[in-house]
Formats: structure tokens, sequence, C-alpha cells
């Protein structure tokens, strides 16, 4: 199979290469070339997706099947102007935040409600309107293609830091802050399973909406999995929404975070999606041990990166959490 990513040099795109180059295809990677190497054994093409005529360099090629992982309408909308033809197999990587409720659990891709698509001079895609733009660009796609919602992505090379902050964590054992309940939904996919079962999807021409994410799991069972693969003296103390939001630690991501924490009940269905569709349809996960373990050494060869709370401030945390108790 000869087969096109529109990116490539990064993470997912990275790994559907890899996996790709594994599996004896013919990969072409296009991209700037700025965010990092392509996968050994691709081929790369300089390309520039802002540009009216920056596809201009494959214009020669012919290809079996696309893989396209951007988050700007305008580029998806040239690239399938300039390269979607009948017979070529077509992968969009979309994502969950399409979906306009994150509360009701349960919910599928065949029959959940969207965002309200970014207006037709959105370009460029910005964190506020990330949803809306790739309702959007799956617009621009259409129904004749594979549509990948990613949930979640973790692992090695990832560069958000995200997952990363927990085997970072839970490495260094003793006594480490959870949030929540231990029977917390969570949800993700190791980007080496999503993108095998993107080439799959290419390779046997799967068509339609999935939501590429793993098995609904507790978070109590997954810190307990990924602990015991990194270090047993772990103990876990878990430290309800109120007190956090009070003393500023943030959901989800960045500076003073609790990576993979979201409020309840405001986003129950985020992390609950049924996604036994994707499973049908050939999608796997690893155990979150693997994919912990498997991260932990990735940054400790690359000095990868890691978001959440310091060190100081988890620590600061459990000691207002502690005397709180005390004085009860």
């Amino acid at each position: 199979m000869r087969l096109l990513i529109l990116g490539g040099s990064q993470f997912l795109g990275r790994a559907i290469a890899t996996h790709a180059c594994a599996a004896g295809h013919d990969v072409t990677c296009a991209a700037r070339g700025l965010a990092g190497p392509i996968a050994p054994g691709a081929r790369f093409v300089m390309i520039d997706r802002d540009s009216v005529d920056g596809l201009a360099p494959l214009a020669g090629g012919t290809f079996d099947a696309v893989v396209d992982v951007s988050r700007h309408p305008g580029q998806v909308r040239r690239a399938v102007a300039a390269l979607k033809r009948p017979g070529v197999h077509w992968t969009f990587v979309s994502t969950v935040s399409v979906y306009a409720d994150n509360r009701t659990p349960g919910q599928r891709a065949d029959t959940a409600s969207l965002r309200e698509p970014a207006t037709a001079d959105i370009e460029q895609s910005t964190d506020a309107i990330y949803g809306a733009a790739k309702v959007a660009c799956e617009q621009a796609v259409g129904n004749d293609a594979f549509i990948c919602r990613a949930g979640l992505i973790v692992g090695p090379e990832d560069p958000t830091g995200r997952f990363s902050y927990w085997p970072a964590r839970l490495a260094r054992g003793g006594e480490v802050l959870a949030p929540g309940s231990p029977d917390d939904a969570v949800q993700f996919i190791d980007v080496r399973d999503l993108a095998q079962w993107i080439v799959h999807a290419a390779e046997i021409g799967l068509k339609g909406i999935y939501d590429g994410i793993g098995p609904v799991l507790t978070r109590g069972e997954v810190l307990a999995e990924c602990a015991s693969a990194l270090n047993p003296s772990c103990k876990f103390t878990w430290v309800d929404r109120t007190f956090l939001e009070a003393h500023d630690v943030r959901r989800w991501a960045g500076p003073r975070s609790l990576p993979m924490w979201l409020p309840l009940p405001d986003f129950a269905g985020f992390m609950t999606r049924d996604t036994s569709p994707a499973r049908k349809a050939g999608l796997t996960a690893r155990p979150p041990a693997v994919t912990a373990r498997d991260t932990r050494a990735w940054l400790r060869a690359s000095n990868g990166p890691v978001v959440g709370l310091t060190e100081d401030e988890e620590q600061a945390v459990l000691a207002a959490w502690h005397a709180g108790k005390a004085s009860q």
C-alpha cells in the first residue's frame, strides 16, 4: 500500500508512519519538517499546508491511502480538493471534542450530537474553537471516509506531557495525591494502538465514524496497575473536587494540574464513550501498565515533557488536606 501521511513528524503521525513502515508499506510523510524527524523507512516531502499551492510537491504522487491529522479547516479543505480521489482511502483523525454533550455517559459516535461547526471563513483552529474546527474539518472530508474521533492519546513521545505526569510521579513512590474517587471513569488510548488501527483501517478500506479510544476503566485500577509496574510503594490519598479547586489544583493539563482529571458530573460523559464499534472494527488496547512503563522509559531516555503539579505543590496540597482532617 502506498500511504501518504499529511504530517508524520510528531507523535501520532510518526507512530502511524512507524507502524506502516514496519508492516511493509510504502510511506510518504508530507509536512513542514519542523516538529521532528520522520520514521525510519518513510519518505519525506516538504509542504506548506497554509499556502494556496502548498501541496504542489505532491502533485505527481500516486497513493492508495491518505491520513490527515490536521486541526485546521483551511488545510483540510485544500487537501481534499487536491488529493481526494475515487479509489483512494481517506482517514481523518478527529477528536471527541466535537461532541456537544460531555455530561451523559455511554454515548456512541453514530448517535451523539455535535458542536456547531466553525464558520466557513475560519482557516486556523485555536484551543478555544478546537472542537468546532474539527467538526468543520469532518464536513470538508465528507462521509466516504474513515473518521477516527480520538480521545486522550497517551504514550511515548507525547509532546503534551499530560499522561506522562503519572508515570513520572508513580515512579517516585510514596504518598500520591489522587483526584476525585478511585471509582471515577477514565478513558485513553496508547498512541501505538491507535496508529496500528489507523493503518489497519486503510488496509481493509474501513469507512464510517468511530471513537478511537480504549475501554472505560476506573482511575483507581489504572493508577494501581501503573504503580505496580513502576513503584509498588505508592500509597494513594484521594482528595475531592471541592478541596482541589479551593487549593488551585487545575484540571486535565498544564501548570498546577492533575492530568486525566476532569470535574464531575460536568464531564461524566467525556471519558465514558461507548467504543464497542471500534473494538469490533479491530481497535485493541494494551494494558495501562505497559503504556506507563514504556512512557517512563521514554521520559528517562529523552527527557521528555511532563506537566502537572510539581513535587513541592503536591506536598503542599497533601499537607493542607491532612491538616484539615486532623482539625475535624
